[in-house]
């Protein structure tokens, strides 16, 4: 049925390999959700300023008088058979030698790569022969006509969260805008033309474990030895940040300078200190060094390494940890110290093609290009562009541009199949002219949403618009995506400004709705929301986007605050035998309580609340009218109390809830848990479930789960594009490769219903940085996994992540396929609600 989420098929192969944790507790923190489930500490506080870093500690554990008069108020409001004191008190919802070069000063030197690299060998990319029967994982069962609820709006009235039904409005992608809005400035860059422009490139090249894991940064750097480069084109390389190099000529003991010469690298900066690669002042330093010993007509700037966007920024130093990223506040800085006007700047990093990066950018710079997503781990394609330039180094800026975005999508579907690519140049003359003011008026108008209980529009619009790395819980989305879908003139009126400033854009063939620039918008994890406005305002962000963004975190956080009043935060509770029914039914709760809670959580520290620090969030009730947010957030309160198993007409058991309850849930995801005998083994949230026609959703479970090669793992659903004929299903296995801490990617597809492993990318989990990392290009021959688990007291407590099952050695293809669990198993239905709050169902396996 169209607008409804497609399941994954299952590909059920008989009797799995045993599900058991291996060793001792590994210490990493939650593998599966981050900071475990809500009930638990939430570490991302996020990066305040230029080169500051995450802070690693958990949630103080102590709680103010404040909160415990509310906790104790709560009780007597709520309390009786399914929640009590308890639930409230769970929460609401290696150094390497140093190689330095034989090369002196302005020594030329060819690269030879050293070490094991990640770029070779034969792409595993789904080629494995897949058997066994072959069972889909419905997301919705075939509908008679005549049933009791509107199946194809449930889960947030439009599909569930995570989920792209295609593009919304016409793809943008593929079509070179020449044009120019008449509002927009003249170009800093002034063209000679006829070929005669000198043109200065400045790479910013942070290797970091990019480098020393996977050669990533050695193989870009062949890439670029190996065009034909003009003399007309001075091509610069910082180095830094990593703490082993896989060639025989960079150093890993100091940051230096090359230049890049066809056929190798000349050393014109042998020792160009220590200091961290996310430091803003080294950056500045490097950009003034080019400009003064480099001189040029055109002046371009690329920064290579991690990235995070809107709020943690650019890189992470390998030998430098404690410095944090370099966030959009540091990068200001640093581009105002440098001093130098840019024909385009570029990310070959991950996820930094955002509204908030491009406006203030602006300032400096004619163009950027960058992507939206995560990028895969070959990145961008240097030889073909650098050939091109080299040949008409007057070549116009966005022809640059689309070769090079044409250049890293081609070359990425050839590769690294199945992974999400995006890339896009914008015109920042022109989106500096034309954008502020309708993000200004968008943002005036959703505010008015908000103010007038209409929370759960703007909520759905966010829900179903397309997000970013989903699974790192950044909270970006595309925002012309996003406007169009608050179906406001503000909101279309917006998009349409973008959609001119954007002059070339192309995605993956599984990647839709991504137009070329996203923005932060929380949901996910709003315990940033005081970080982001600091930066944003920092950089000049328009105060009434702030304004709006605070609103709606408000609010989200109110809901999860009245969620609170029951243990919805763990599945524990109710795989335990606990109840959320009965006594937390919405119609036993009324404004006073609901008020109580809210003016409670305005007025003290609230850290047992989702997503929130131990300390008080300067976001808190911004703009909010706490009568009005009272009786909206009564009027629509996700009641878990309907979360209970009943008979249906063919005697199997079904959960039943109206359309305006059903209307309320965002997420619905399987939650399989493998009882050891001392606790719980988490084997994570997948998209499968299935509803009768008229609406129940069914709870029976057929003991089968996730494995690779036989051996069950623990498997997270990340999203779902579908255009209602060709779908990608993606999620994510996490493990250990070779000693270091990473996420096998899975996809399911029309070509390969079964899945296949299409990569895996590093995750960081001790603080390292808050920016992601490009994705490996692929697994290698001989490469060891580890398989991760989280795991649970039988009192619902997160005890640690442990091994699970057997170590594997890749020899051929990995095979994925569902396997049946010889182990006592728990089964439960996670529901997200509008709020972002979770609830359990009842244990449906035994």
């Amino acid at each position: 049925m169209a607008n409804t989420p497609r399941g994954r098929e299952k590909n059920v192969t008989g009797q799995g390999k045993s599900v058991y944790k291996r060793g001792e507790g590994l210490g990493t923190g939650p593998v599966g959700n981050e900071g475990g489930y809500q009930g638990r500490p939430d570490t991302g506080s996020g990066n305040s300023g230029g080169g500051s870093g995450r802070e690693t500690g958990t949630r103080a554990g102590g709680r103010g008088p404040l909160l415990l008069i509310i906790i104790v108020a709560a009780v007597l409001i709520f309390g009786g058979g399914g929640a009590g004191l308890s639930g409230l008190l769970g929460g609401g919802s290696s150094g390497n030698t140093a190689q330095t070069p034989s090369t002196g000063s302005s020594s030329y030197s060819g690269i030879t790569q050293s070490g094991n690299s990640q770029y070779s060998g034969t792409t595993q990319s789904g080629n494995s022969q897949y058997s066994g029967t072959t069972q889909q994982s419905a997301g919705y069962s075939s509908q008679s006509a005549a049933q009791s609820l509107d199946l194809s709006s449930l889960l947030g009235g439009v599909s569930a969260s995570n989920t792209s039904t295609g593009w919304s409005m016409k793809a943008n992608t593929g079509k070179l805008d020449t044009s120019v809005a008449s509002a927009a400035r003249n170009k800093y860059t002034k063209i000679r033309g006829g070929g005669n422009d000198t043109v200065t490139i400045m790479v910013y090249m942070c290797g970091t474990d990019l480098e020393s894991q996977s050669g990533m940064g050695t193989a870009d750097l062949q890439e670029m030895a190996s065009a034909n480069i003009s003399d007309k084109v001075n091509l610069l390389v910082f180095t830094g940040g990593c703490r082993r190099w896989k060639n025989n000529v960079v150093s890993s003991s100091v940051n230096q300078i090359y230049k890049v010469e066809s056929g190798g690298l000349r050393c014109l900066e042998k020792d160009a200190g220590n200091a961290a690669m996310t430091n803003p002042s080294n950056l500045s330093a490097y950009i003034k060094w080019c400009a003064t010993n480099y001189k040029a007509d055109r002046n371009i700037l690329i920064f290579w390494d991690h990235g995070g966007g809107s709020i943690s920024g650019y890189g992470y130093d390998e030998k430098n940890t404690k410095s944090g990223s370099m966030t959009l506040k540091g990068i200001n800085e640093a581009l105002r110290d440098g001093g130098v006007k840019f024909d385009f700047i570029g990310f070959d990093a991950c996820l930094m093609g955002t509204t908030e990066t491009a406006l203030m950018l602006s300032q400096y710079a004619d163009y950027m290009i960058a992507s939206e997503e995560t990028e895969p781990g070959v990145g961008w394609y240097y030889t073909n562009w650098l050939n091109k330039l080299s040949a008409n180094t007057s070549m116009p800026t966005i022809e640059i541009g689309k070769n090079i975005v044409d250049d890293f999508v081609d070359v990425c579907a050839q590769k690294c199949p199945g992974q999400k690519t995006t890339l896009a140049v914008e015109d920042l003359a022109e989106l500096e002219a034309t954008a502020p003011g309708e993000l200004k008026d968008f943002s005036t108008a959703t505010t008015a949403l908000l103010k007038n209980n209409q929370y759960k529009t703007v909520s759905d619009a966010r829900s179903s618009a397309r997000e970013f790395s989903a699974s790192s819980r950044l909270d970006q989305v595309d925002l012309v995506s996003f406007a169009g879908k608050m179906g406001t003139k503000e909101g279309a009126d917006l998009a349409n400004a973008l959609l001119g400033a954007i002059k070339y854009n192309r995605t993956s063939s599984n990647m839709t709705d991504a137009y070329g620039l996203s923005i932060y918008f929380p949901y996910k994890k709003v315990s940033v929301v005081d970080s982001a406005v600091a930066t944003f305002d920092a950089i000049g962000m328009d105060g009434e986007y702030l304004r709006c963004i605070q609103q709606f975190a408000s609010l989200e956080t109110g809901g999860q605050a009245v969620a609170g009043g029951m243990d919805t935060s763990n599945p524990l509770f109710s795989l335990l035998g606990g109840s959320m029914g009965g006594s937390t039914s919405s119609s036993a709760v009324s404004n006073d309580m609901i008020g109580s809670l809210l003016s409670g959580l305005l007025g003290g520290n609230m850290g047992s609340v989702a997503g929130l620090t131990g300390s008080n969030s300067a976001f808190l009730g911004k703009g909010l009218d706490l009568d009005s947010a009272t009786q909206y957030l009564t009027e629509n309160r996700f009641d878990a109390g309907a979360l209970v198993w009943i008979n249906g007409s063919d005697g199997r058991p079904e959960i039943r809830m109206s359309q305006e309850q059903w209307d309320l849930v965002q997420d619905l995801e399987l939650n399989v848990f493998v009882d050891d005998g001392a606790g719980y083994i988490d084997l994570g949230l997948d998209n499968v479930y299935e509803f009768t026609d008229d609406g129940g959703l069914l709870g029976v479970y057929d003991g089968t789960w996730l494995a690779i090669n036989d051996q069950p793992v623990a498997y997270y659903y990340i999203d779902t594009v579908d255009d209602g004929e060709n779908y990608t299903i993606t999620g994510r296995v996490p493990v250990m490769i070779n000693g270091m801490r990473a996420d096998l990617i899975l996809v399911f597809d029309n070509d390969h219903p079964a899945g296949y492993v299409a990569g895996a990318r590093y995750d960081y989990r001790n603080g390292e940085t808050d920016t992601v990392a490009k994705s490996f290009l692929e697994l290698q021959e001989g490469d060891r996994i580890e398989f991760l688990c989280d795991y649970y007291g039988y009192d619902g407590s997160y005890q640690d992540s442990y091994y699970l099952g057997d170590s594997m050695t890749v020899n051929g293809a990995l095979t994925i396929s569902n396997v049946y669990l010889s182990e006592k198993t728990s089964a439960t239905y996670r529901f997200t609600d509008i709020y972002q709050q979770e609830y359990w169902s009842p244990d449906m396996a035994n």
